[in-house]
């Protein structure tokens, strides 16, 4: 146990000043330019909302779930974001691995199957979600901060991302180790339905966990090759970090909430089947 607790903290610890880099870049980018991106958001509908949700961090999503509430974006939009939000796994990649490619064929992947899932949301299922896309220019920004933890200098915002991910870094590759040496490798692949077709489908559950844990899971588990490339991509389509929590408190329209939600998995299921099946 002692070598699991060794191994667990030598490999973590040489992942953490990658990943208070990205964080800083991250957040550099995010407070000199926000606002103006969310305008985009409003603007340029499913497109927009594909590429901007691809930005690793959870502001997007949280922006494109108010303006959704508020009828400002349509439900396709909303489901772009949703889709191409990759929460915290990019910068986990990065951390990881440095692997540039692995992160751009991750969000390519992501971003084409956002604008599809948006464009055959909204032209074909638009009576399916009885979405009342207003347009409304006027509602005033929405509270893309909500997950910055309040802070405002970049150095101390990026500091507290960095400690915060972290830490389930640590908790979920401990958790690994520990299951790896108990179960065995081959037990735990099998565990995982590993080349099975239907590990996208748990990967995409997973993915609904409401904040960032879920990402680094799914991350985490693709890196140490027990998810194919597939079912990461399943698991983090579903992956909408906190802006599903902010959807969810919309209680006038839940109905239409696990709408999305539905259409947001089964897409992802598909998606990710046809990529490990072909891939």
């Amino acid at each position: 146990m002692f070598e699991i607790l060794l191994d667990t903290f030598i490999d973590s610890i040489r992942i953490l000043p990658f990943l208070f880099v990205t964080y800083l870049i991250i957040e550099y980018i995010e407070q000199k330019s926000s606002d103006k991106l969310i305008s985009q958001l409003r603007r340029y509908g499913i497109a927009g909302g594909a590429l901007l949700g691809s930005f690793p961090q959870c502001g997007f999503s949280v922006a494109a779930a108010n303006l959704y509430i508020n009828k400002v974006i349509s439900v396709g939009t909303l489901i772009a974001v949703f889709i191409s939000t990759s929460d915290e796994a990019i910068p986990v990649i990065l951390a990881n691995s440095g692997s540039m490619g692995t992160v751009l064929k991750l969000i390519a992947t992501k971003i084409v199957i956002a604008v599809i899932a948006g464009l055959i949301a909204d032209k074909l299922f638009y009576k399916f979600f009885e979405n009342e896309f207003q347009a409304d220019e006027s509602l005033e920004q929405s509270d893309f901060h909500e997950c910055r933890d309040g802070h405002t200098a970049i150095v101390r915002s990026a500091l507290s991302h960095t400690v915060h991910i972290y830490f389930f870094i640590v908790i979920t590759m401990l958790l690994m180790n520990v299951a790896i040496y108990f179960i065995g490798e081959e037990n735990l692949s099998r565990m995982l339905l590993n080349n099975s077709v239907f590990q996208p489908a748990v990967a995409a559950l997973i993915g609904f966990i409401p904040n960032c844990a879920s990402s680094i899971i799914i991350t985490q588990l693709y890196l140490s090759g027990s998810l194919s490339f597939g079912s990461a991509v399943a698991g983090l389509s579903t992956g909408a970090g906190v802006g599903l929590i902010v959807l969810l408190k919309d209680k006038k329209n839940m109905k239409t909430n696990f709408k999305i939600m539905l259409y947001i998995y089964i897409i992802s299921f598909a998606a990710g089947s046809l990529i490990q099946l072909f891939a």
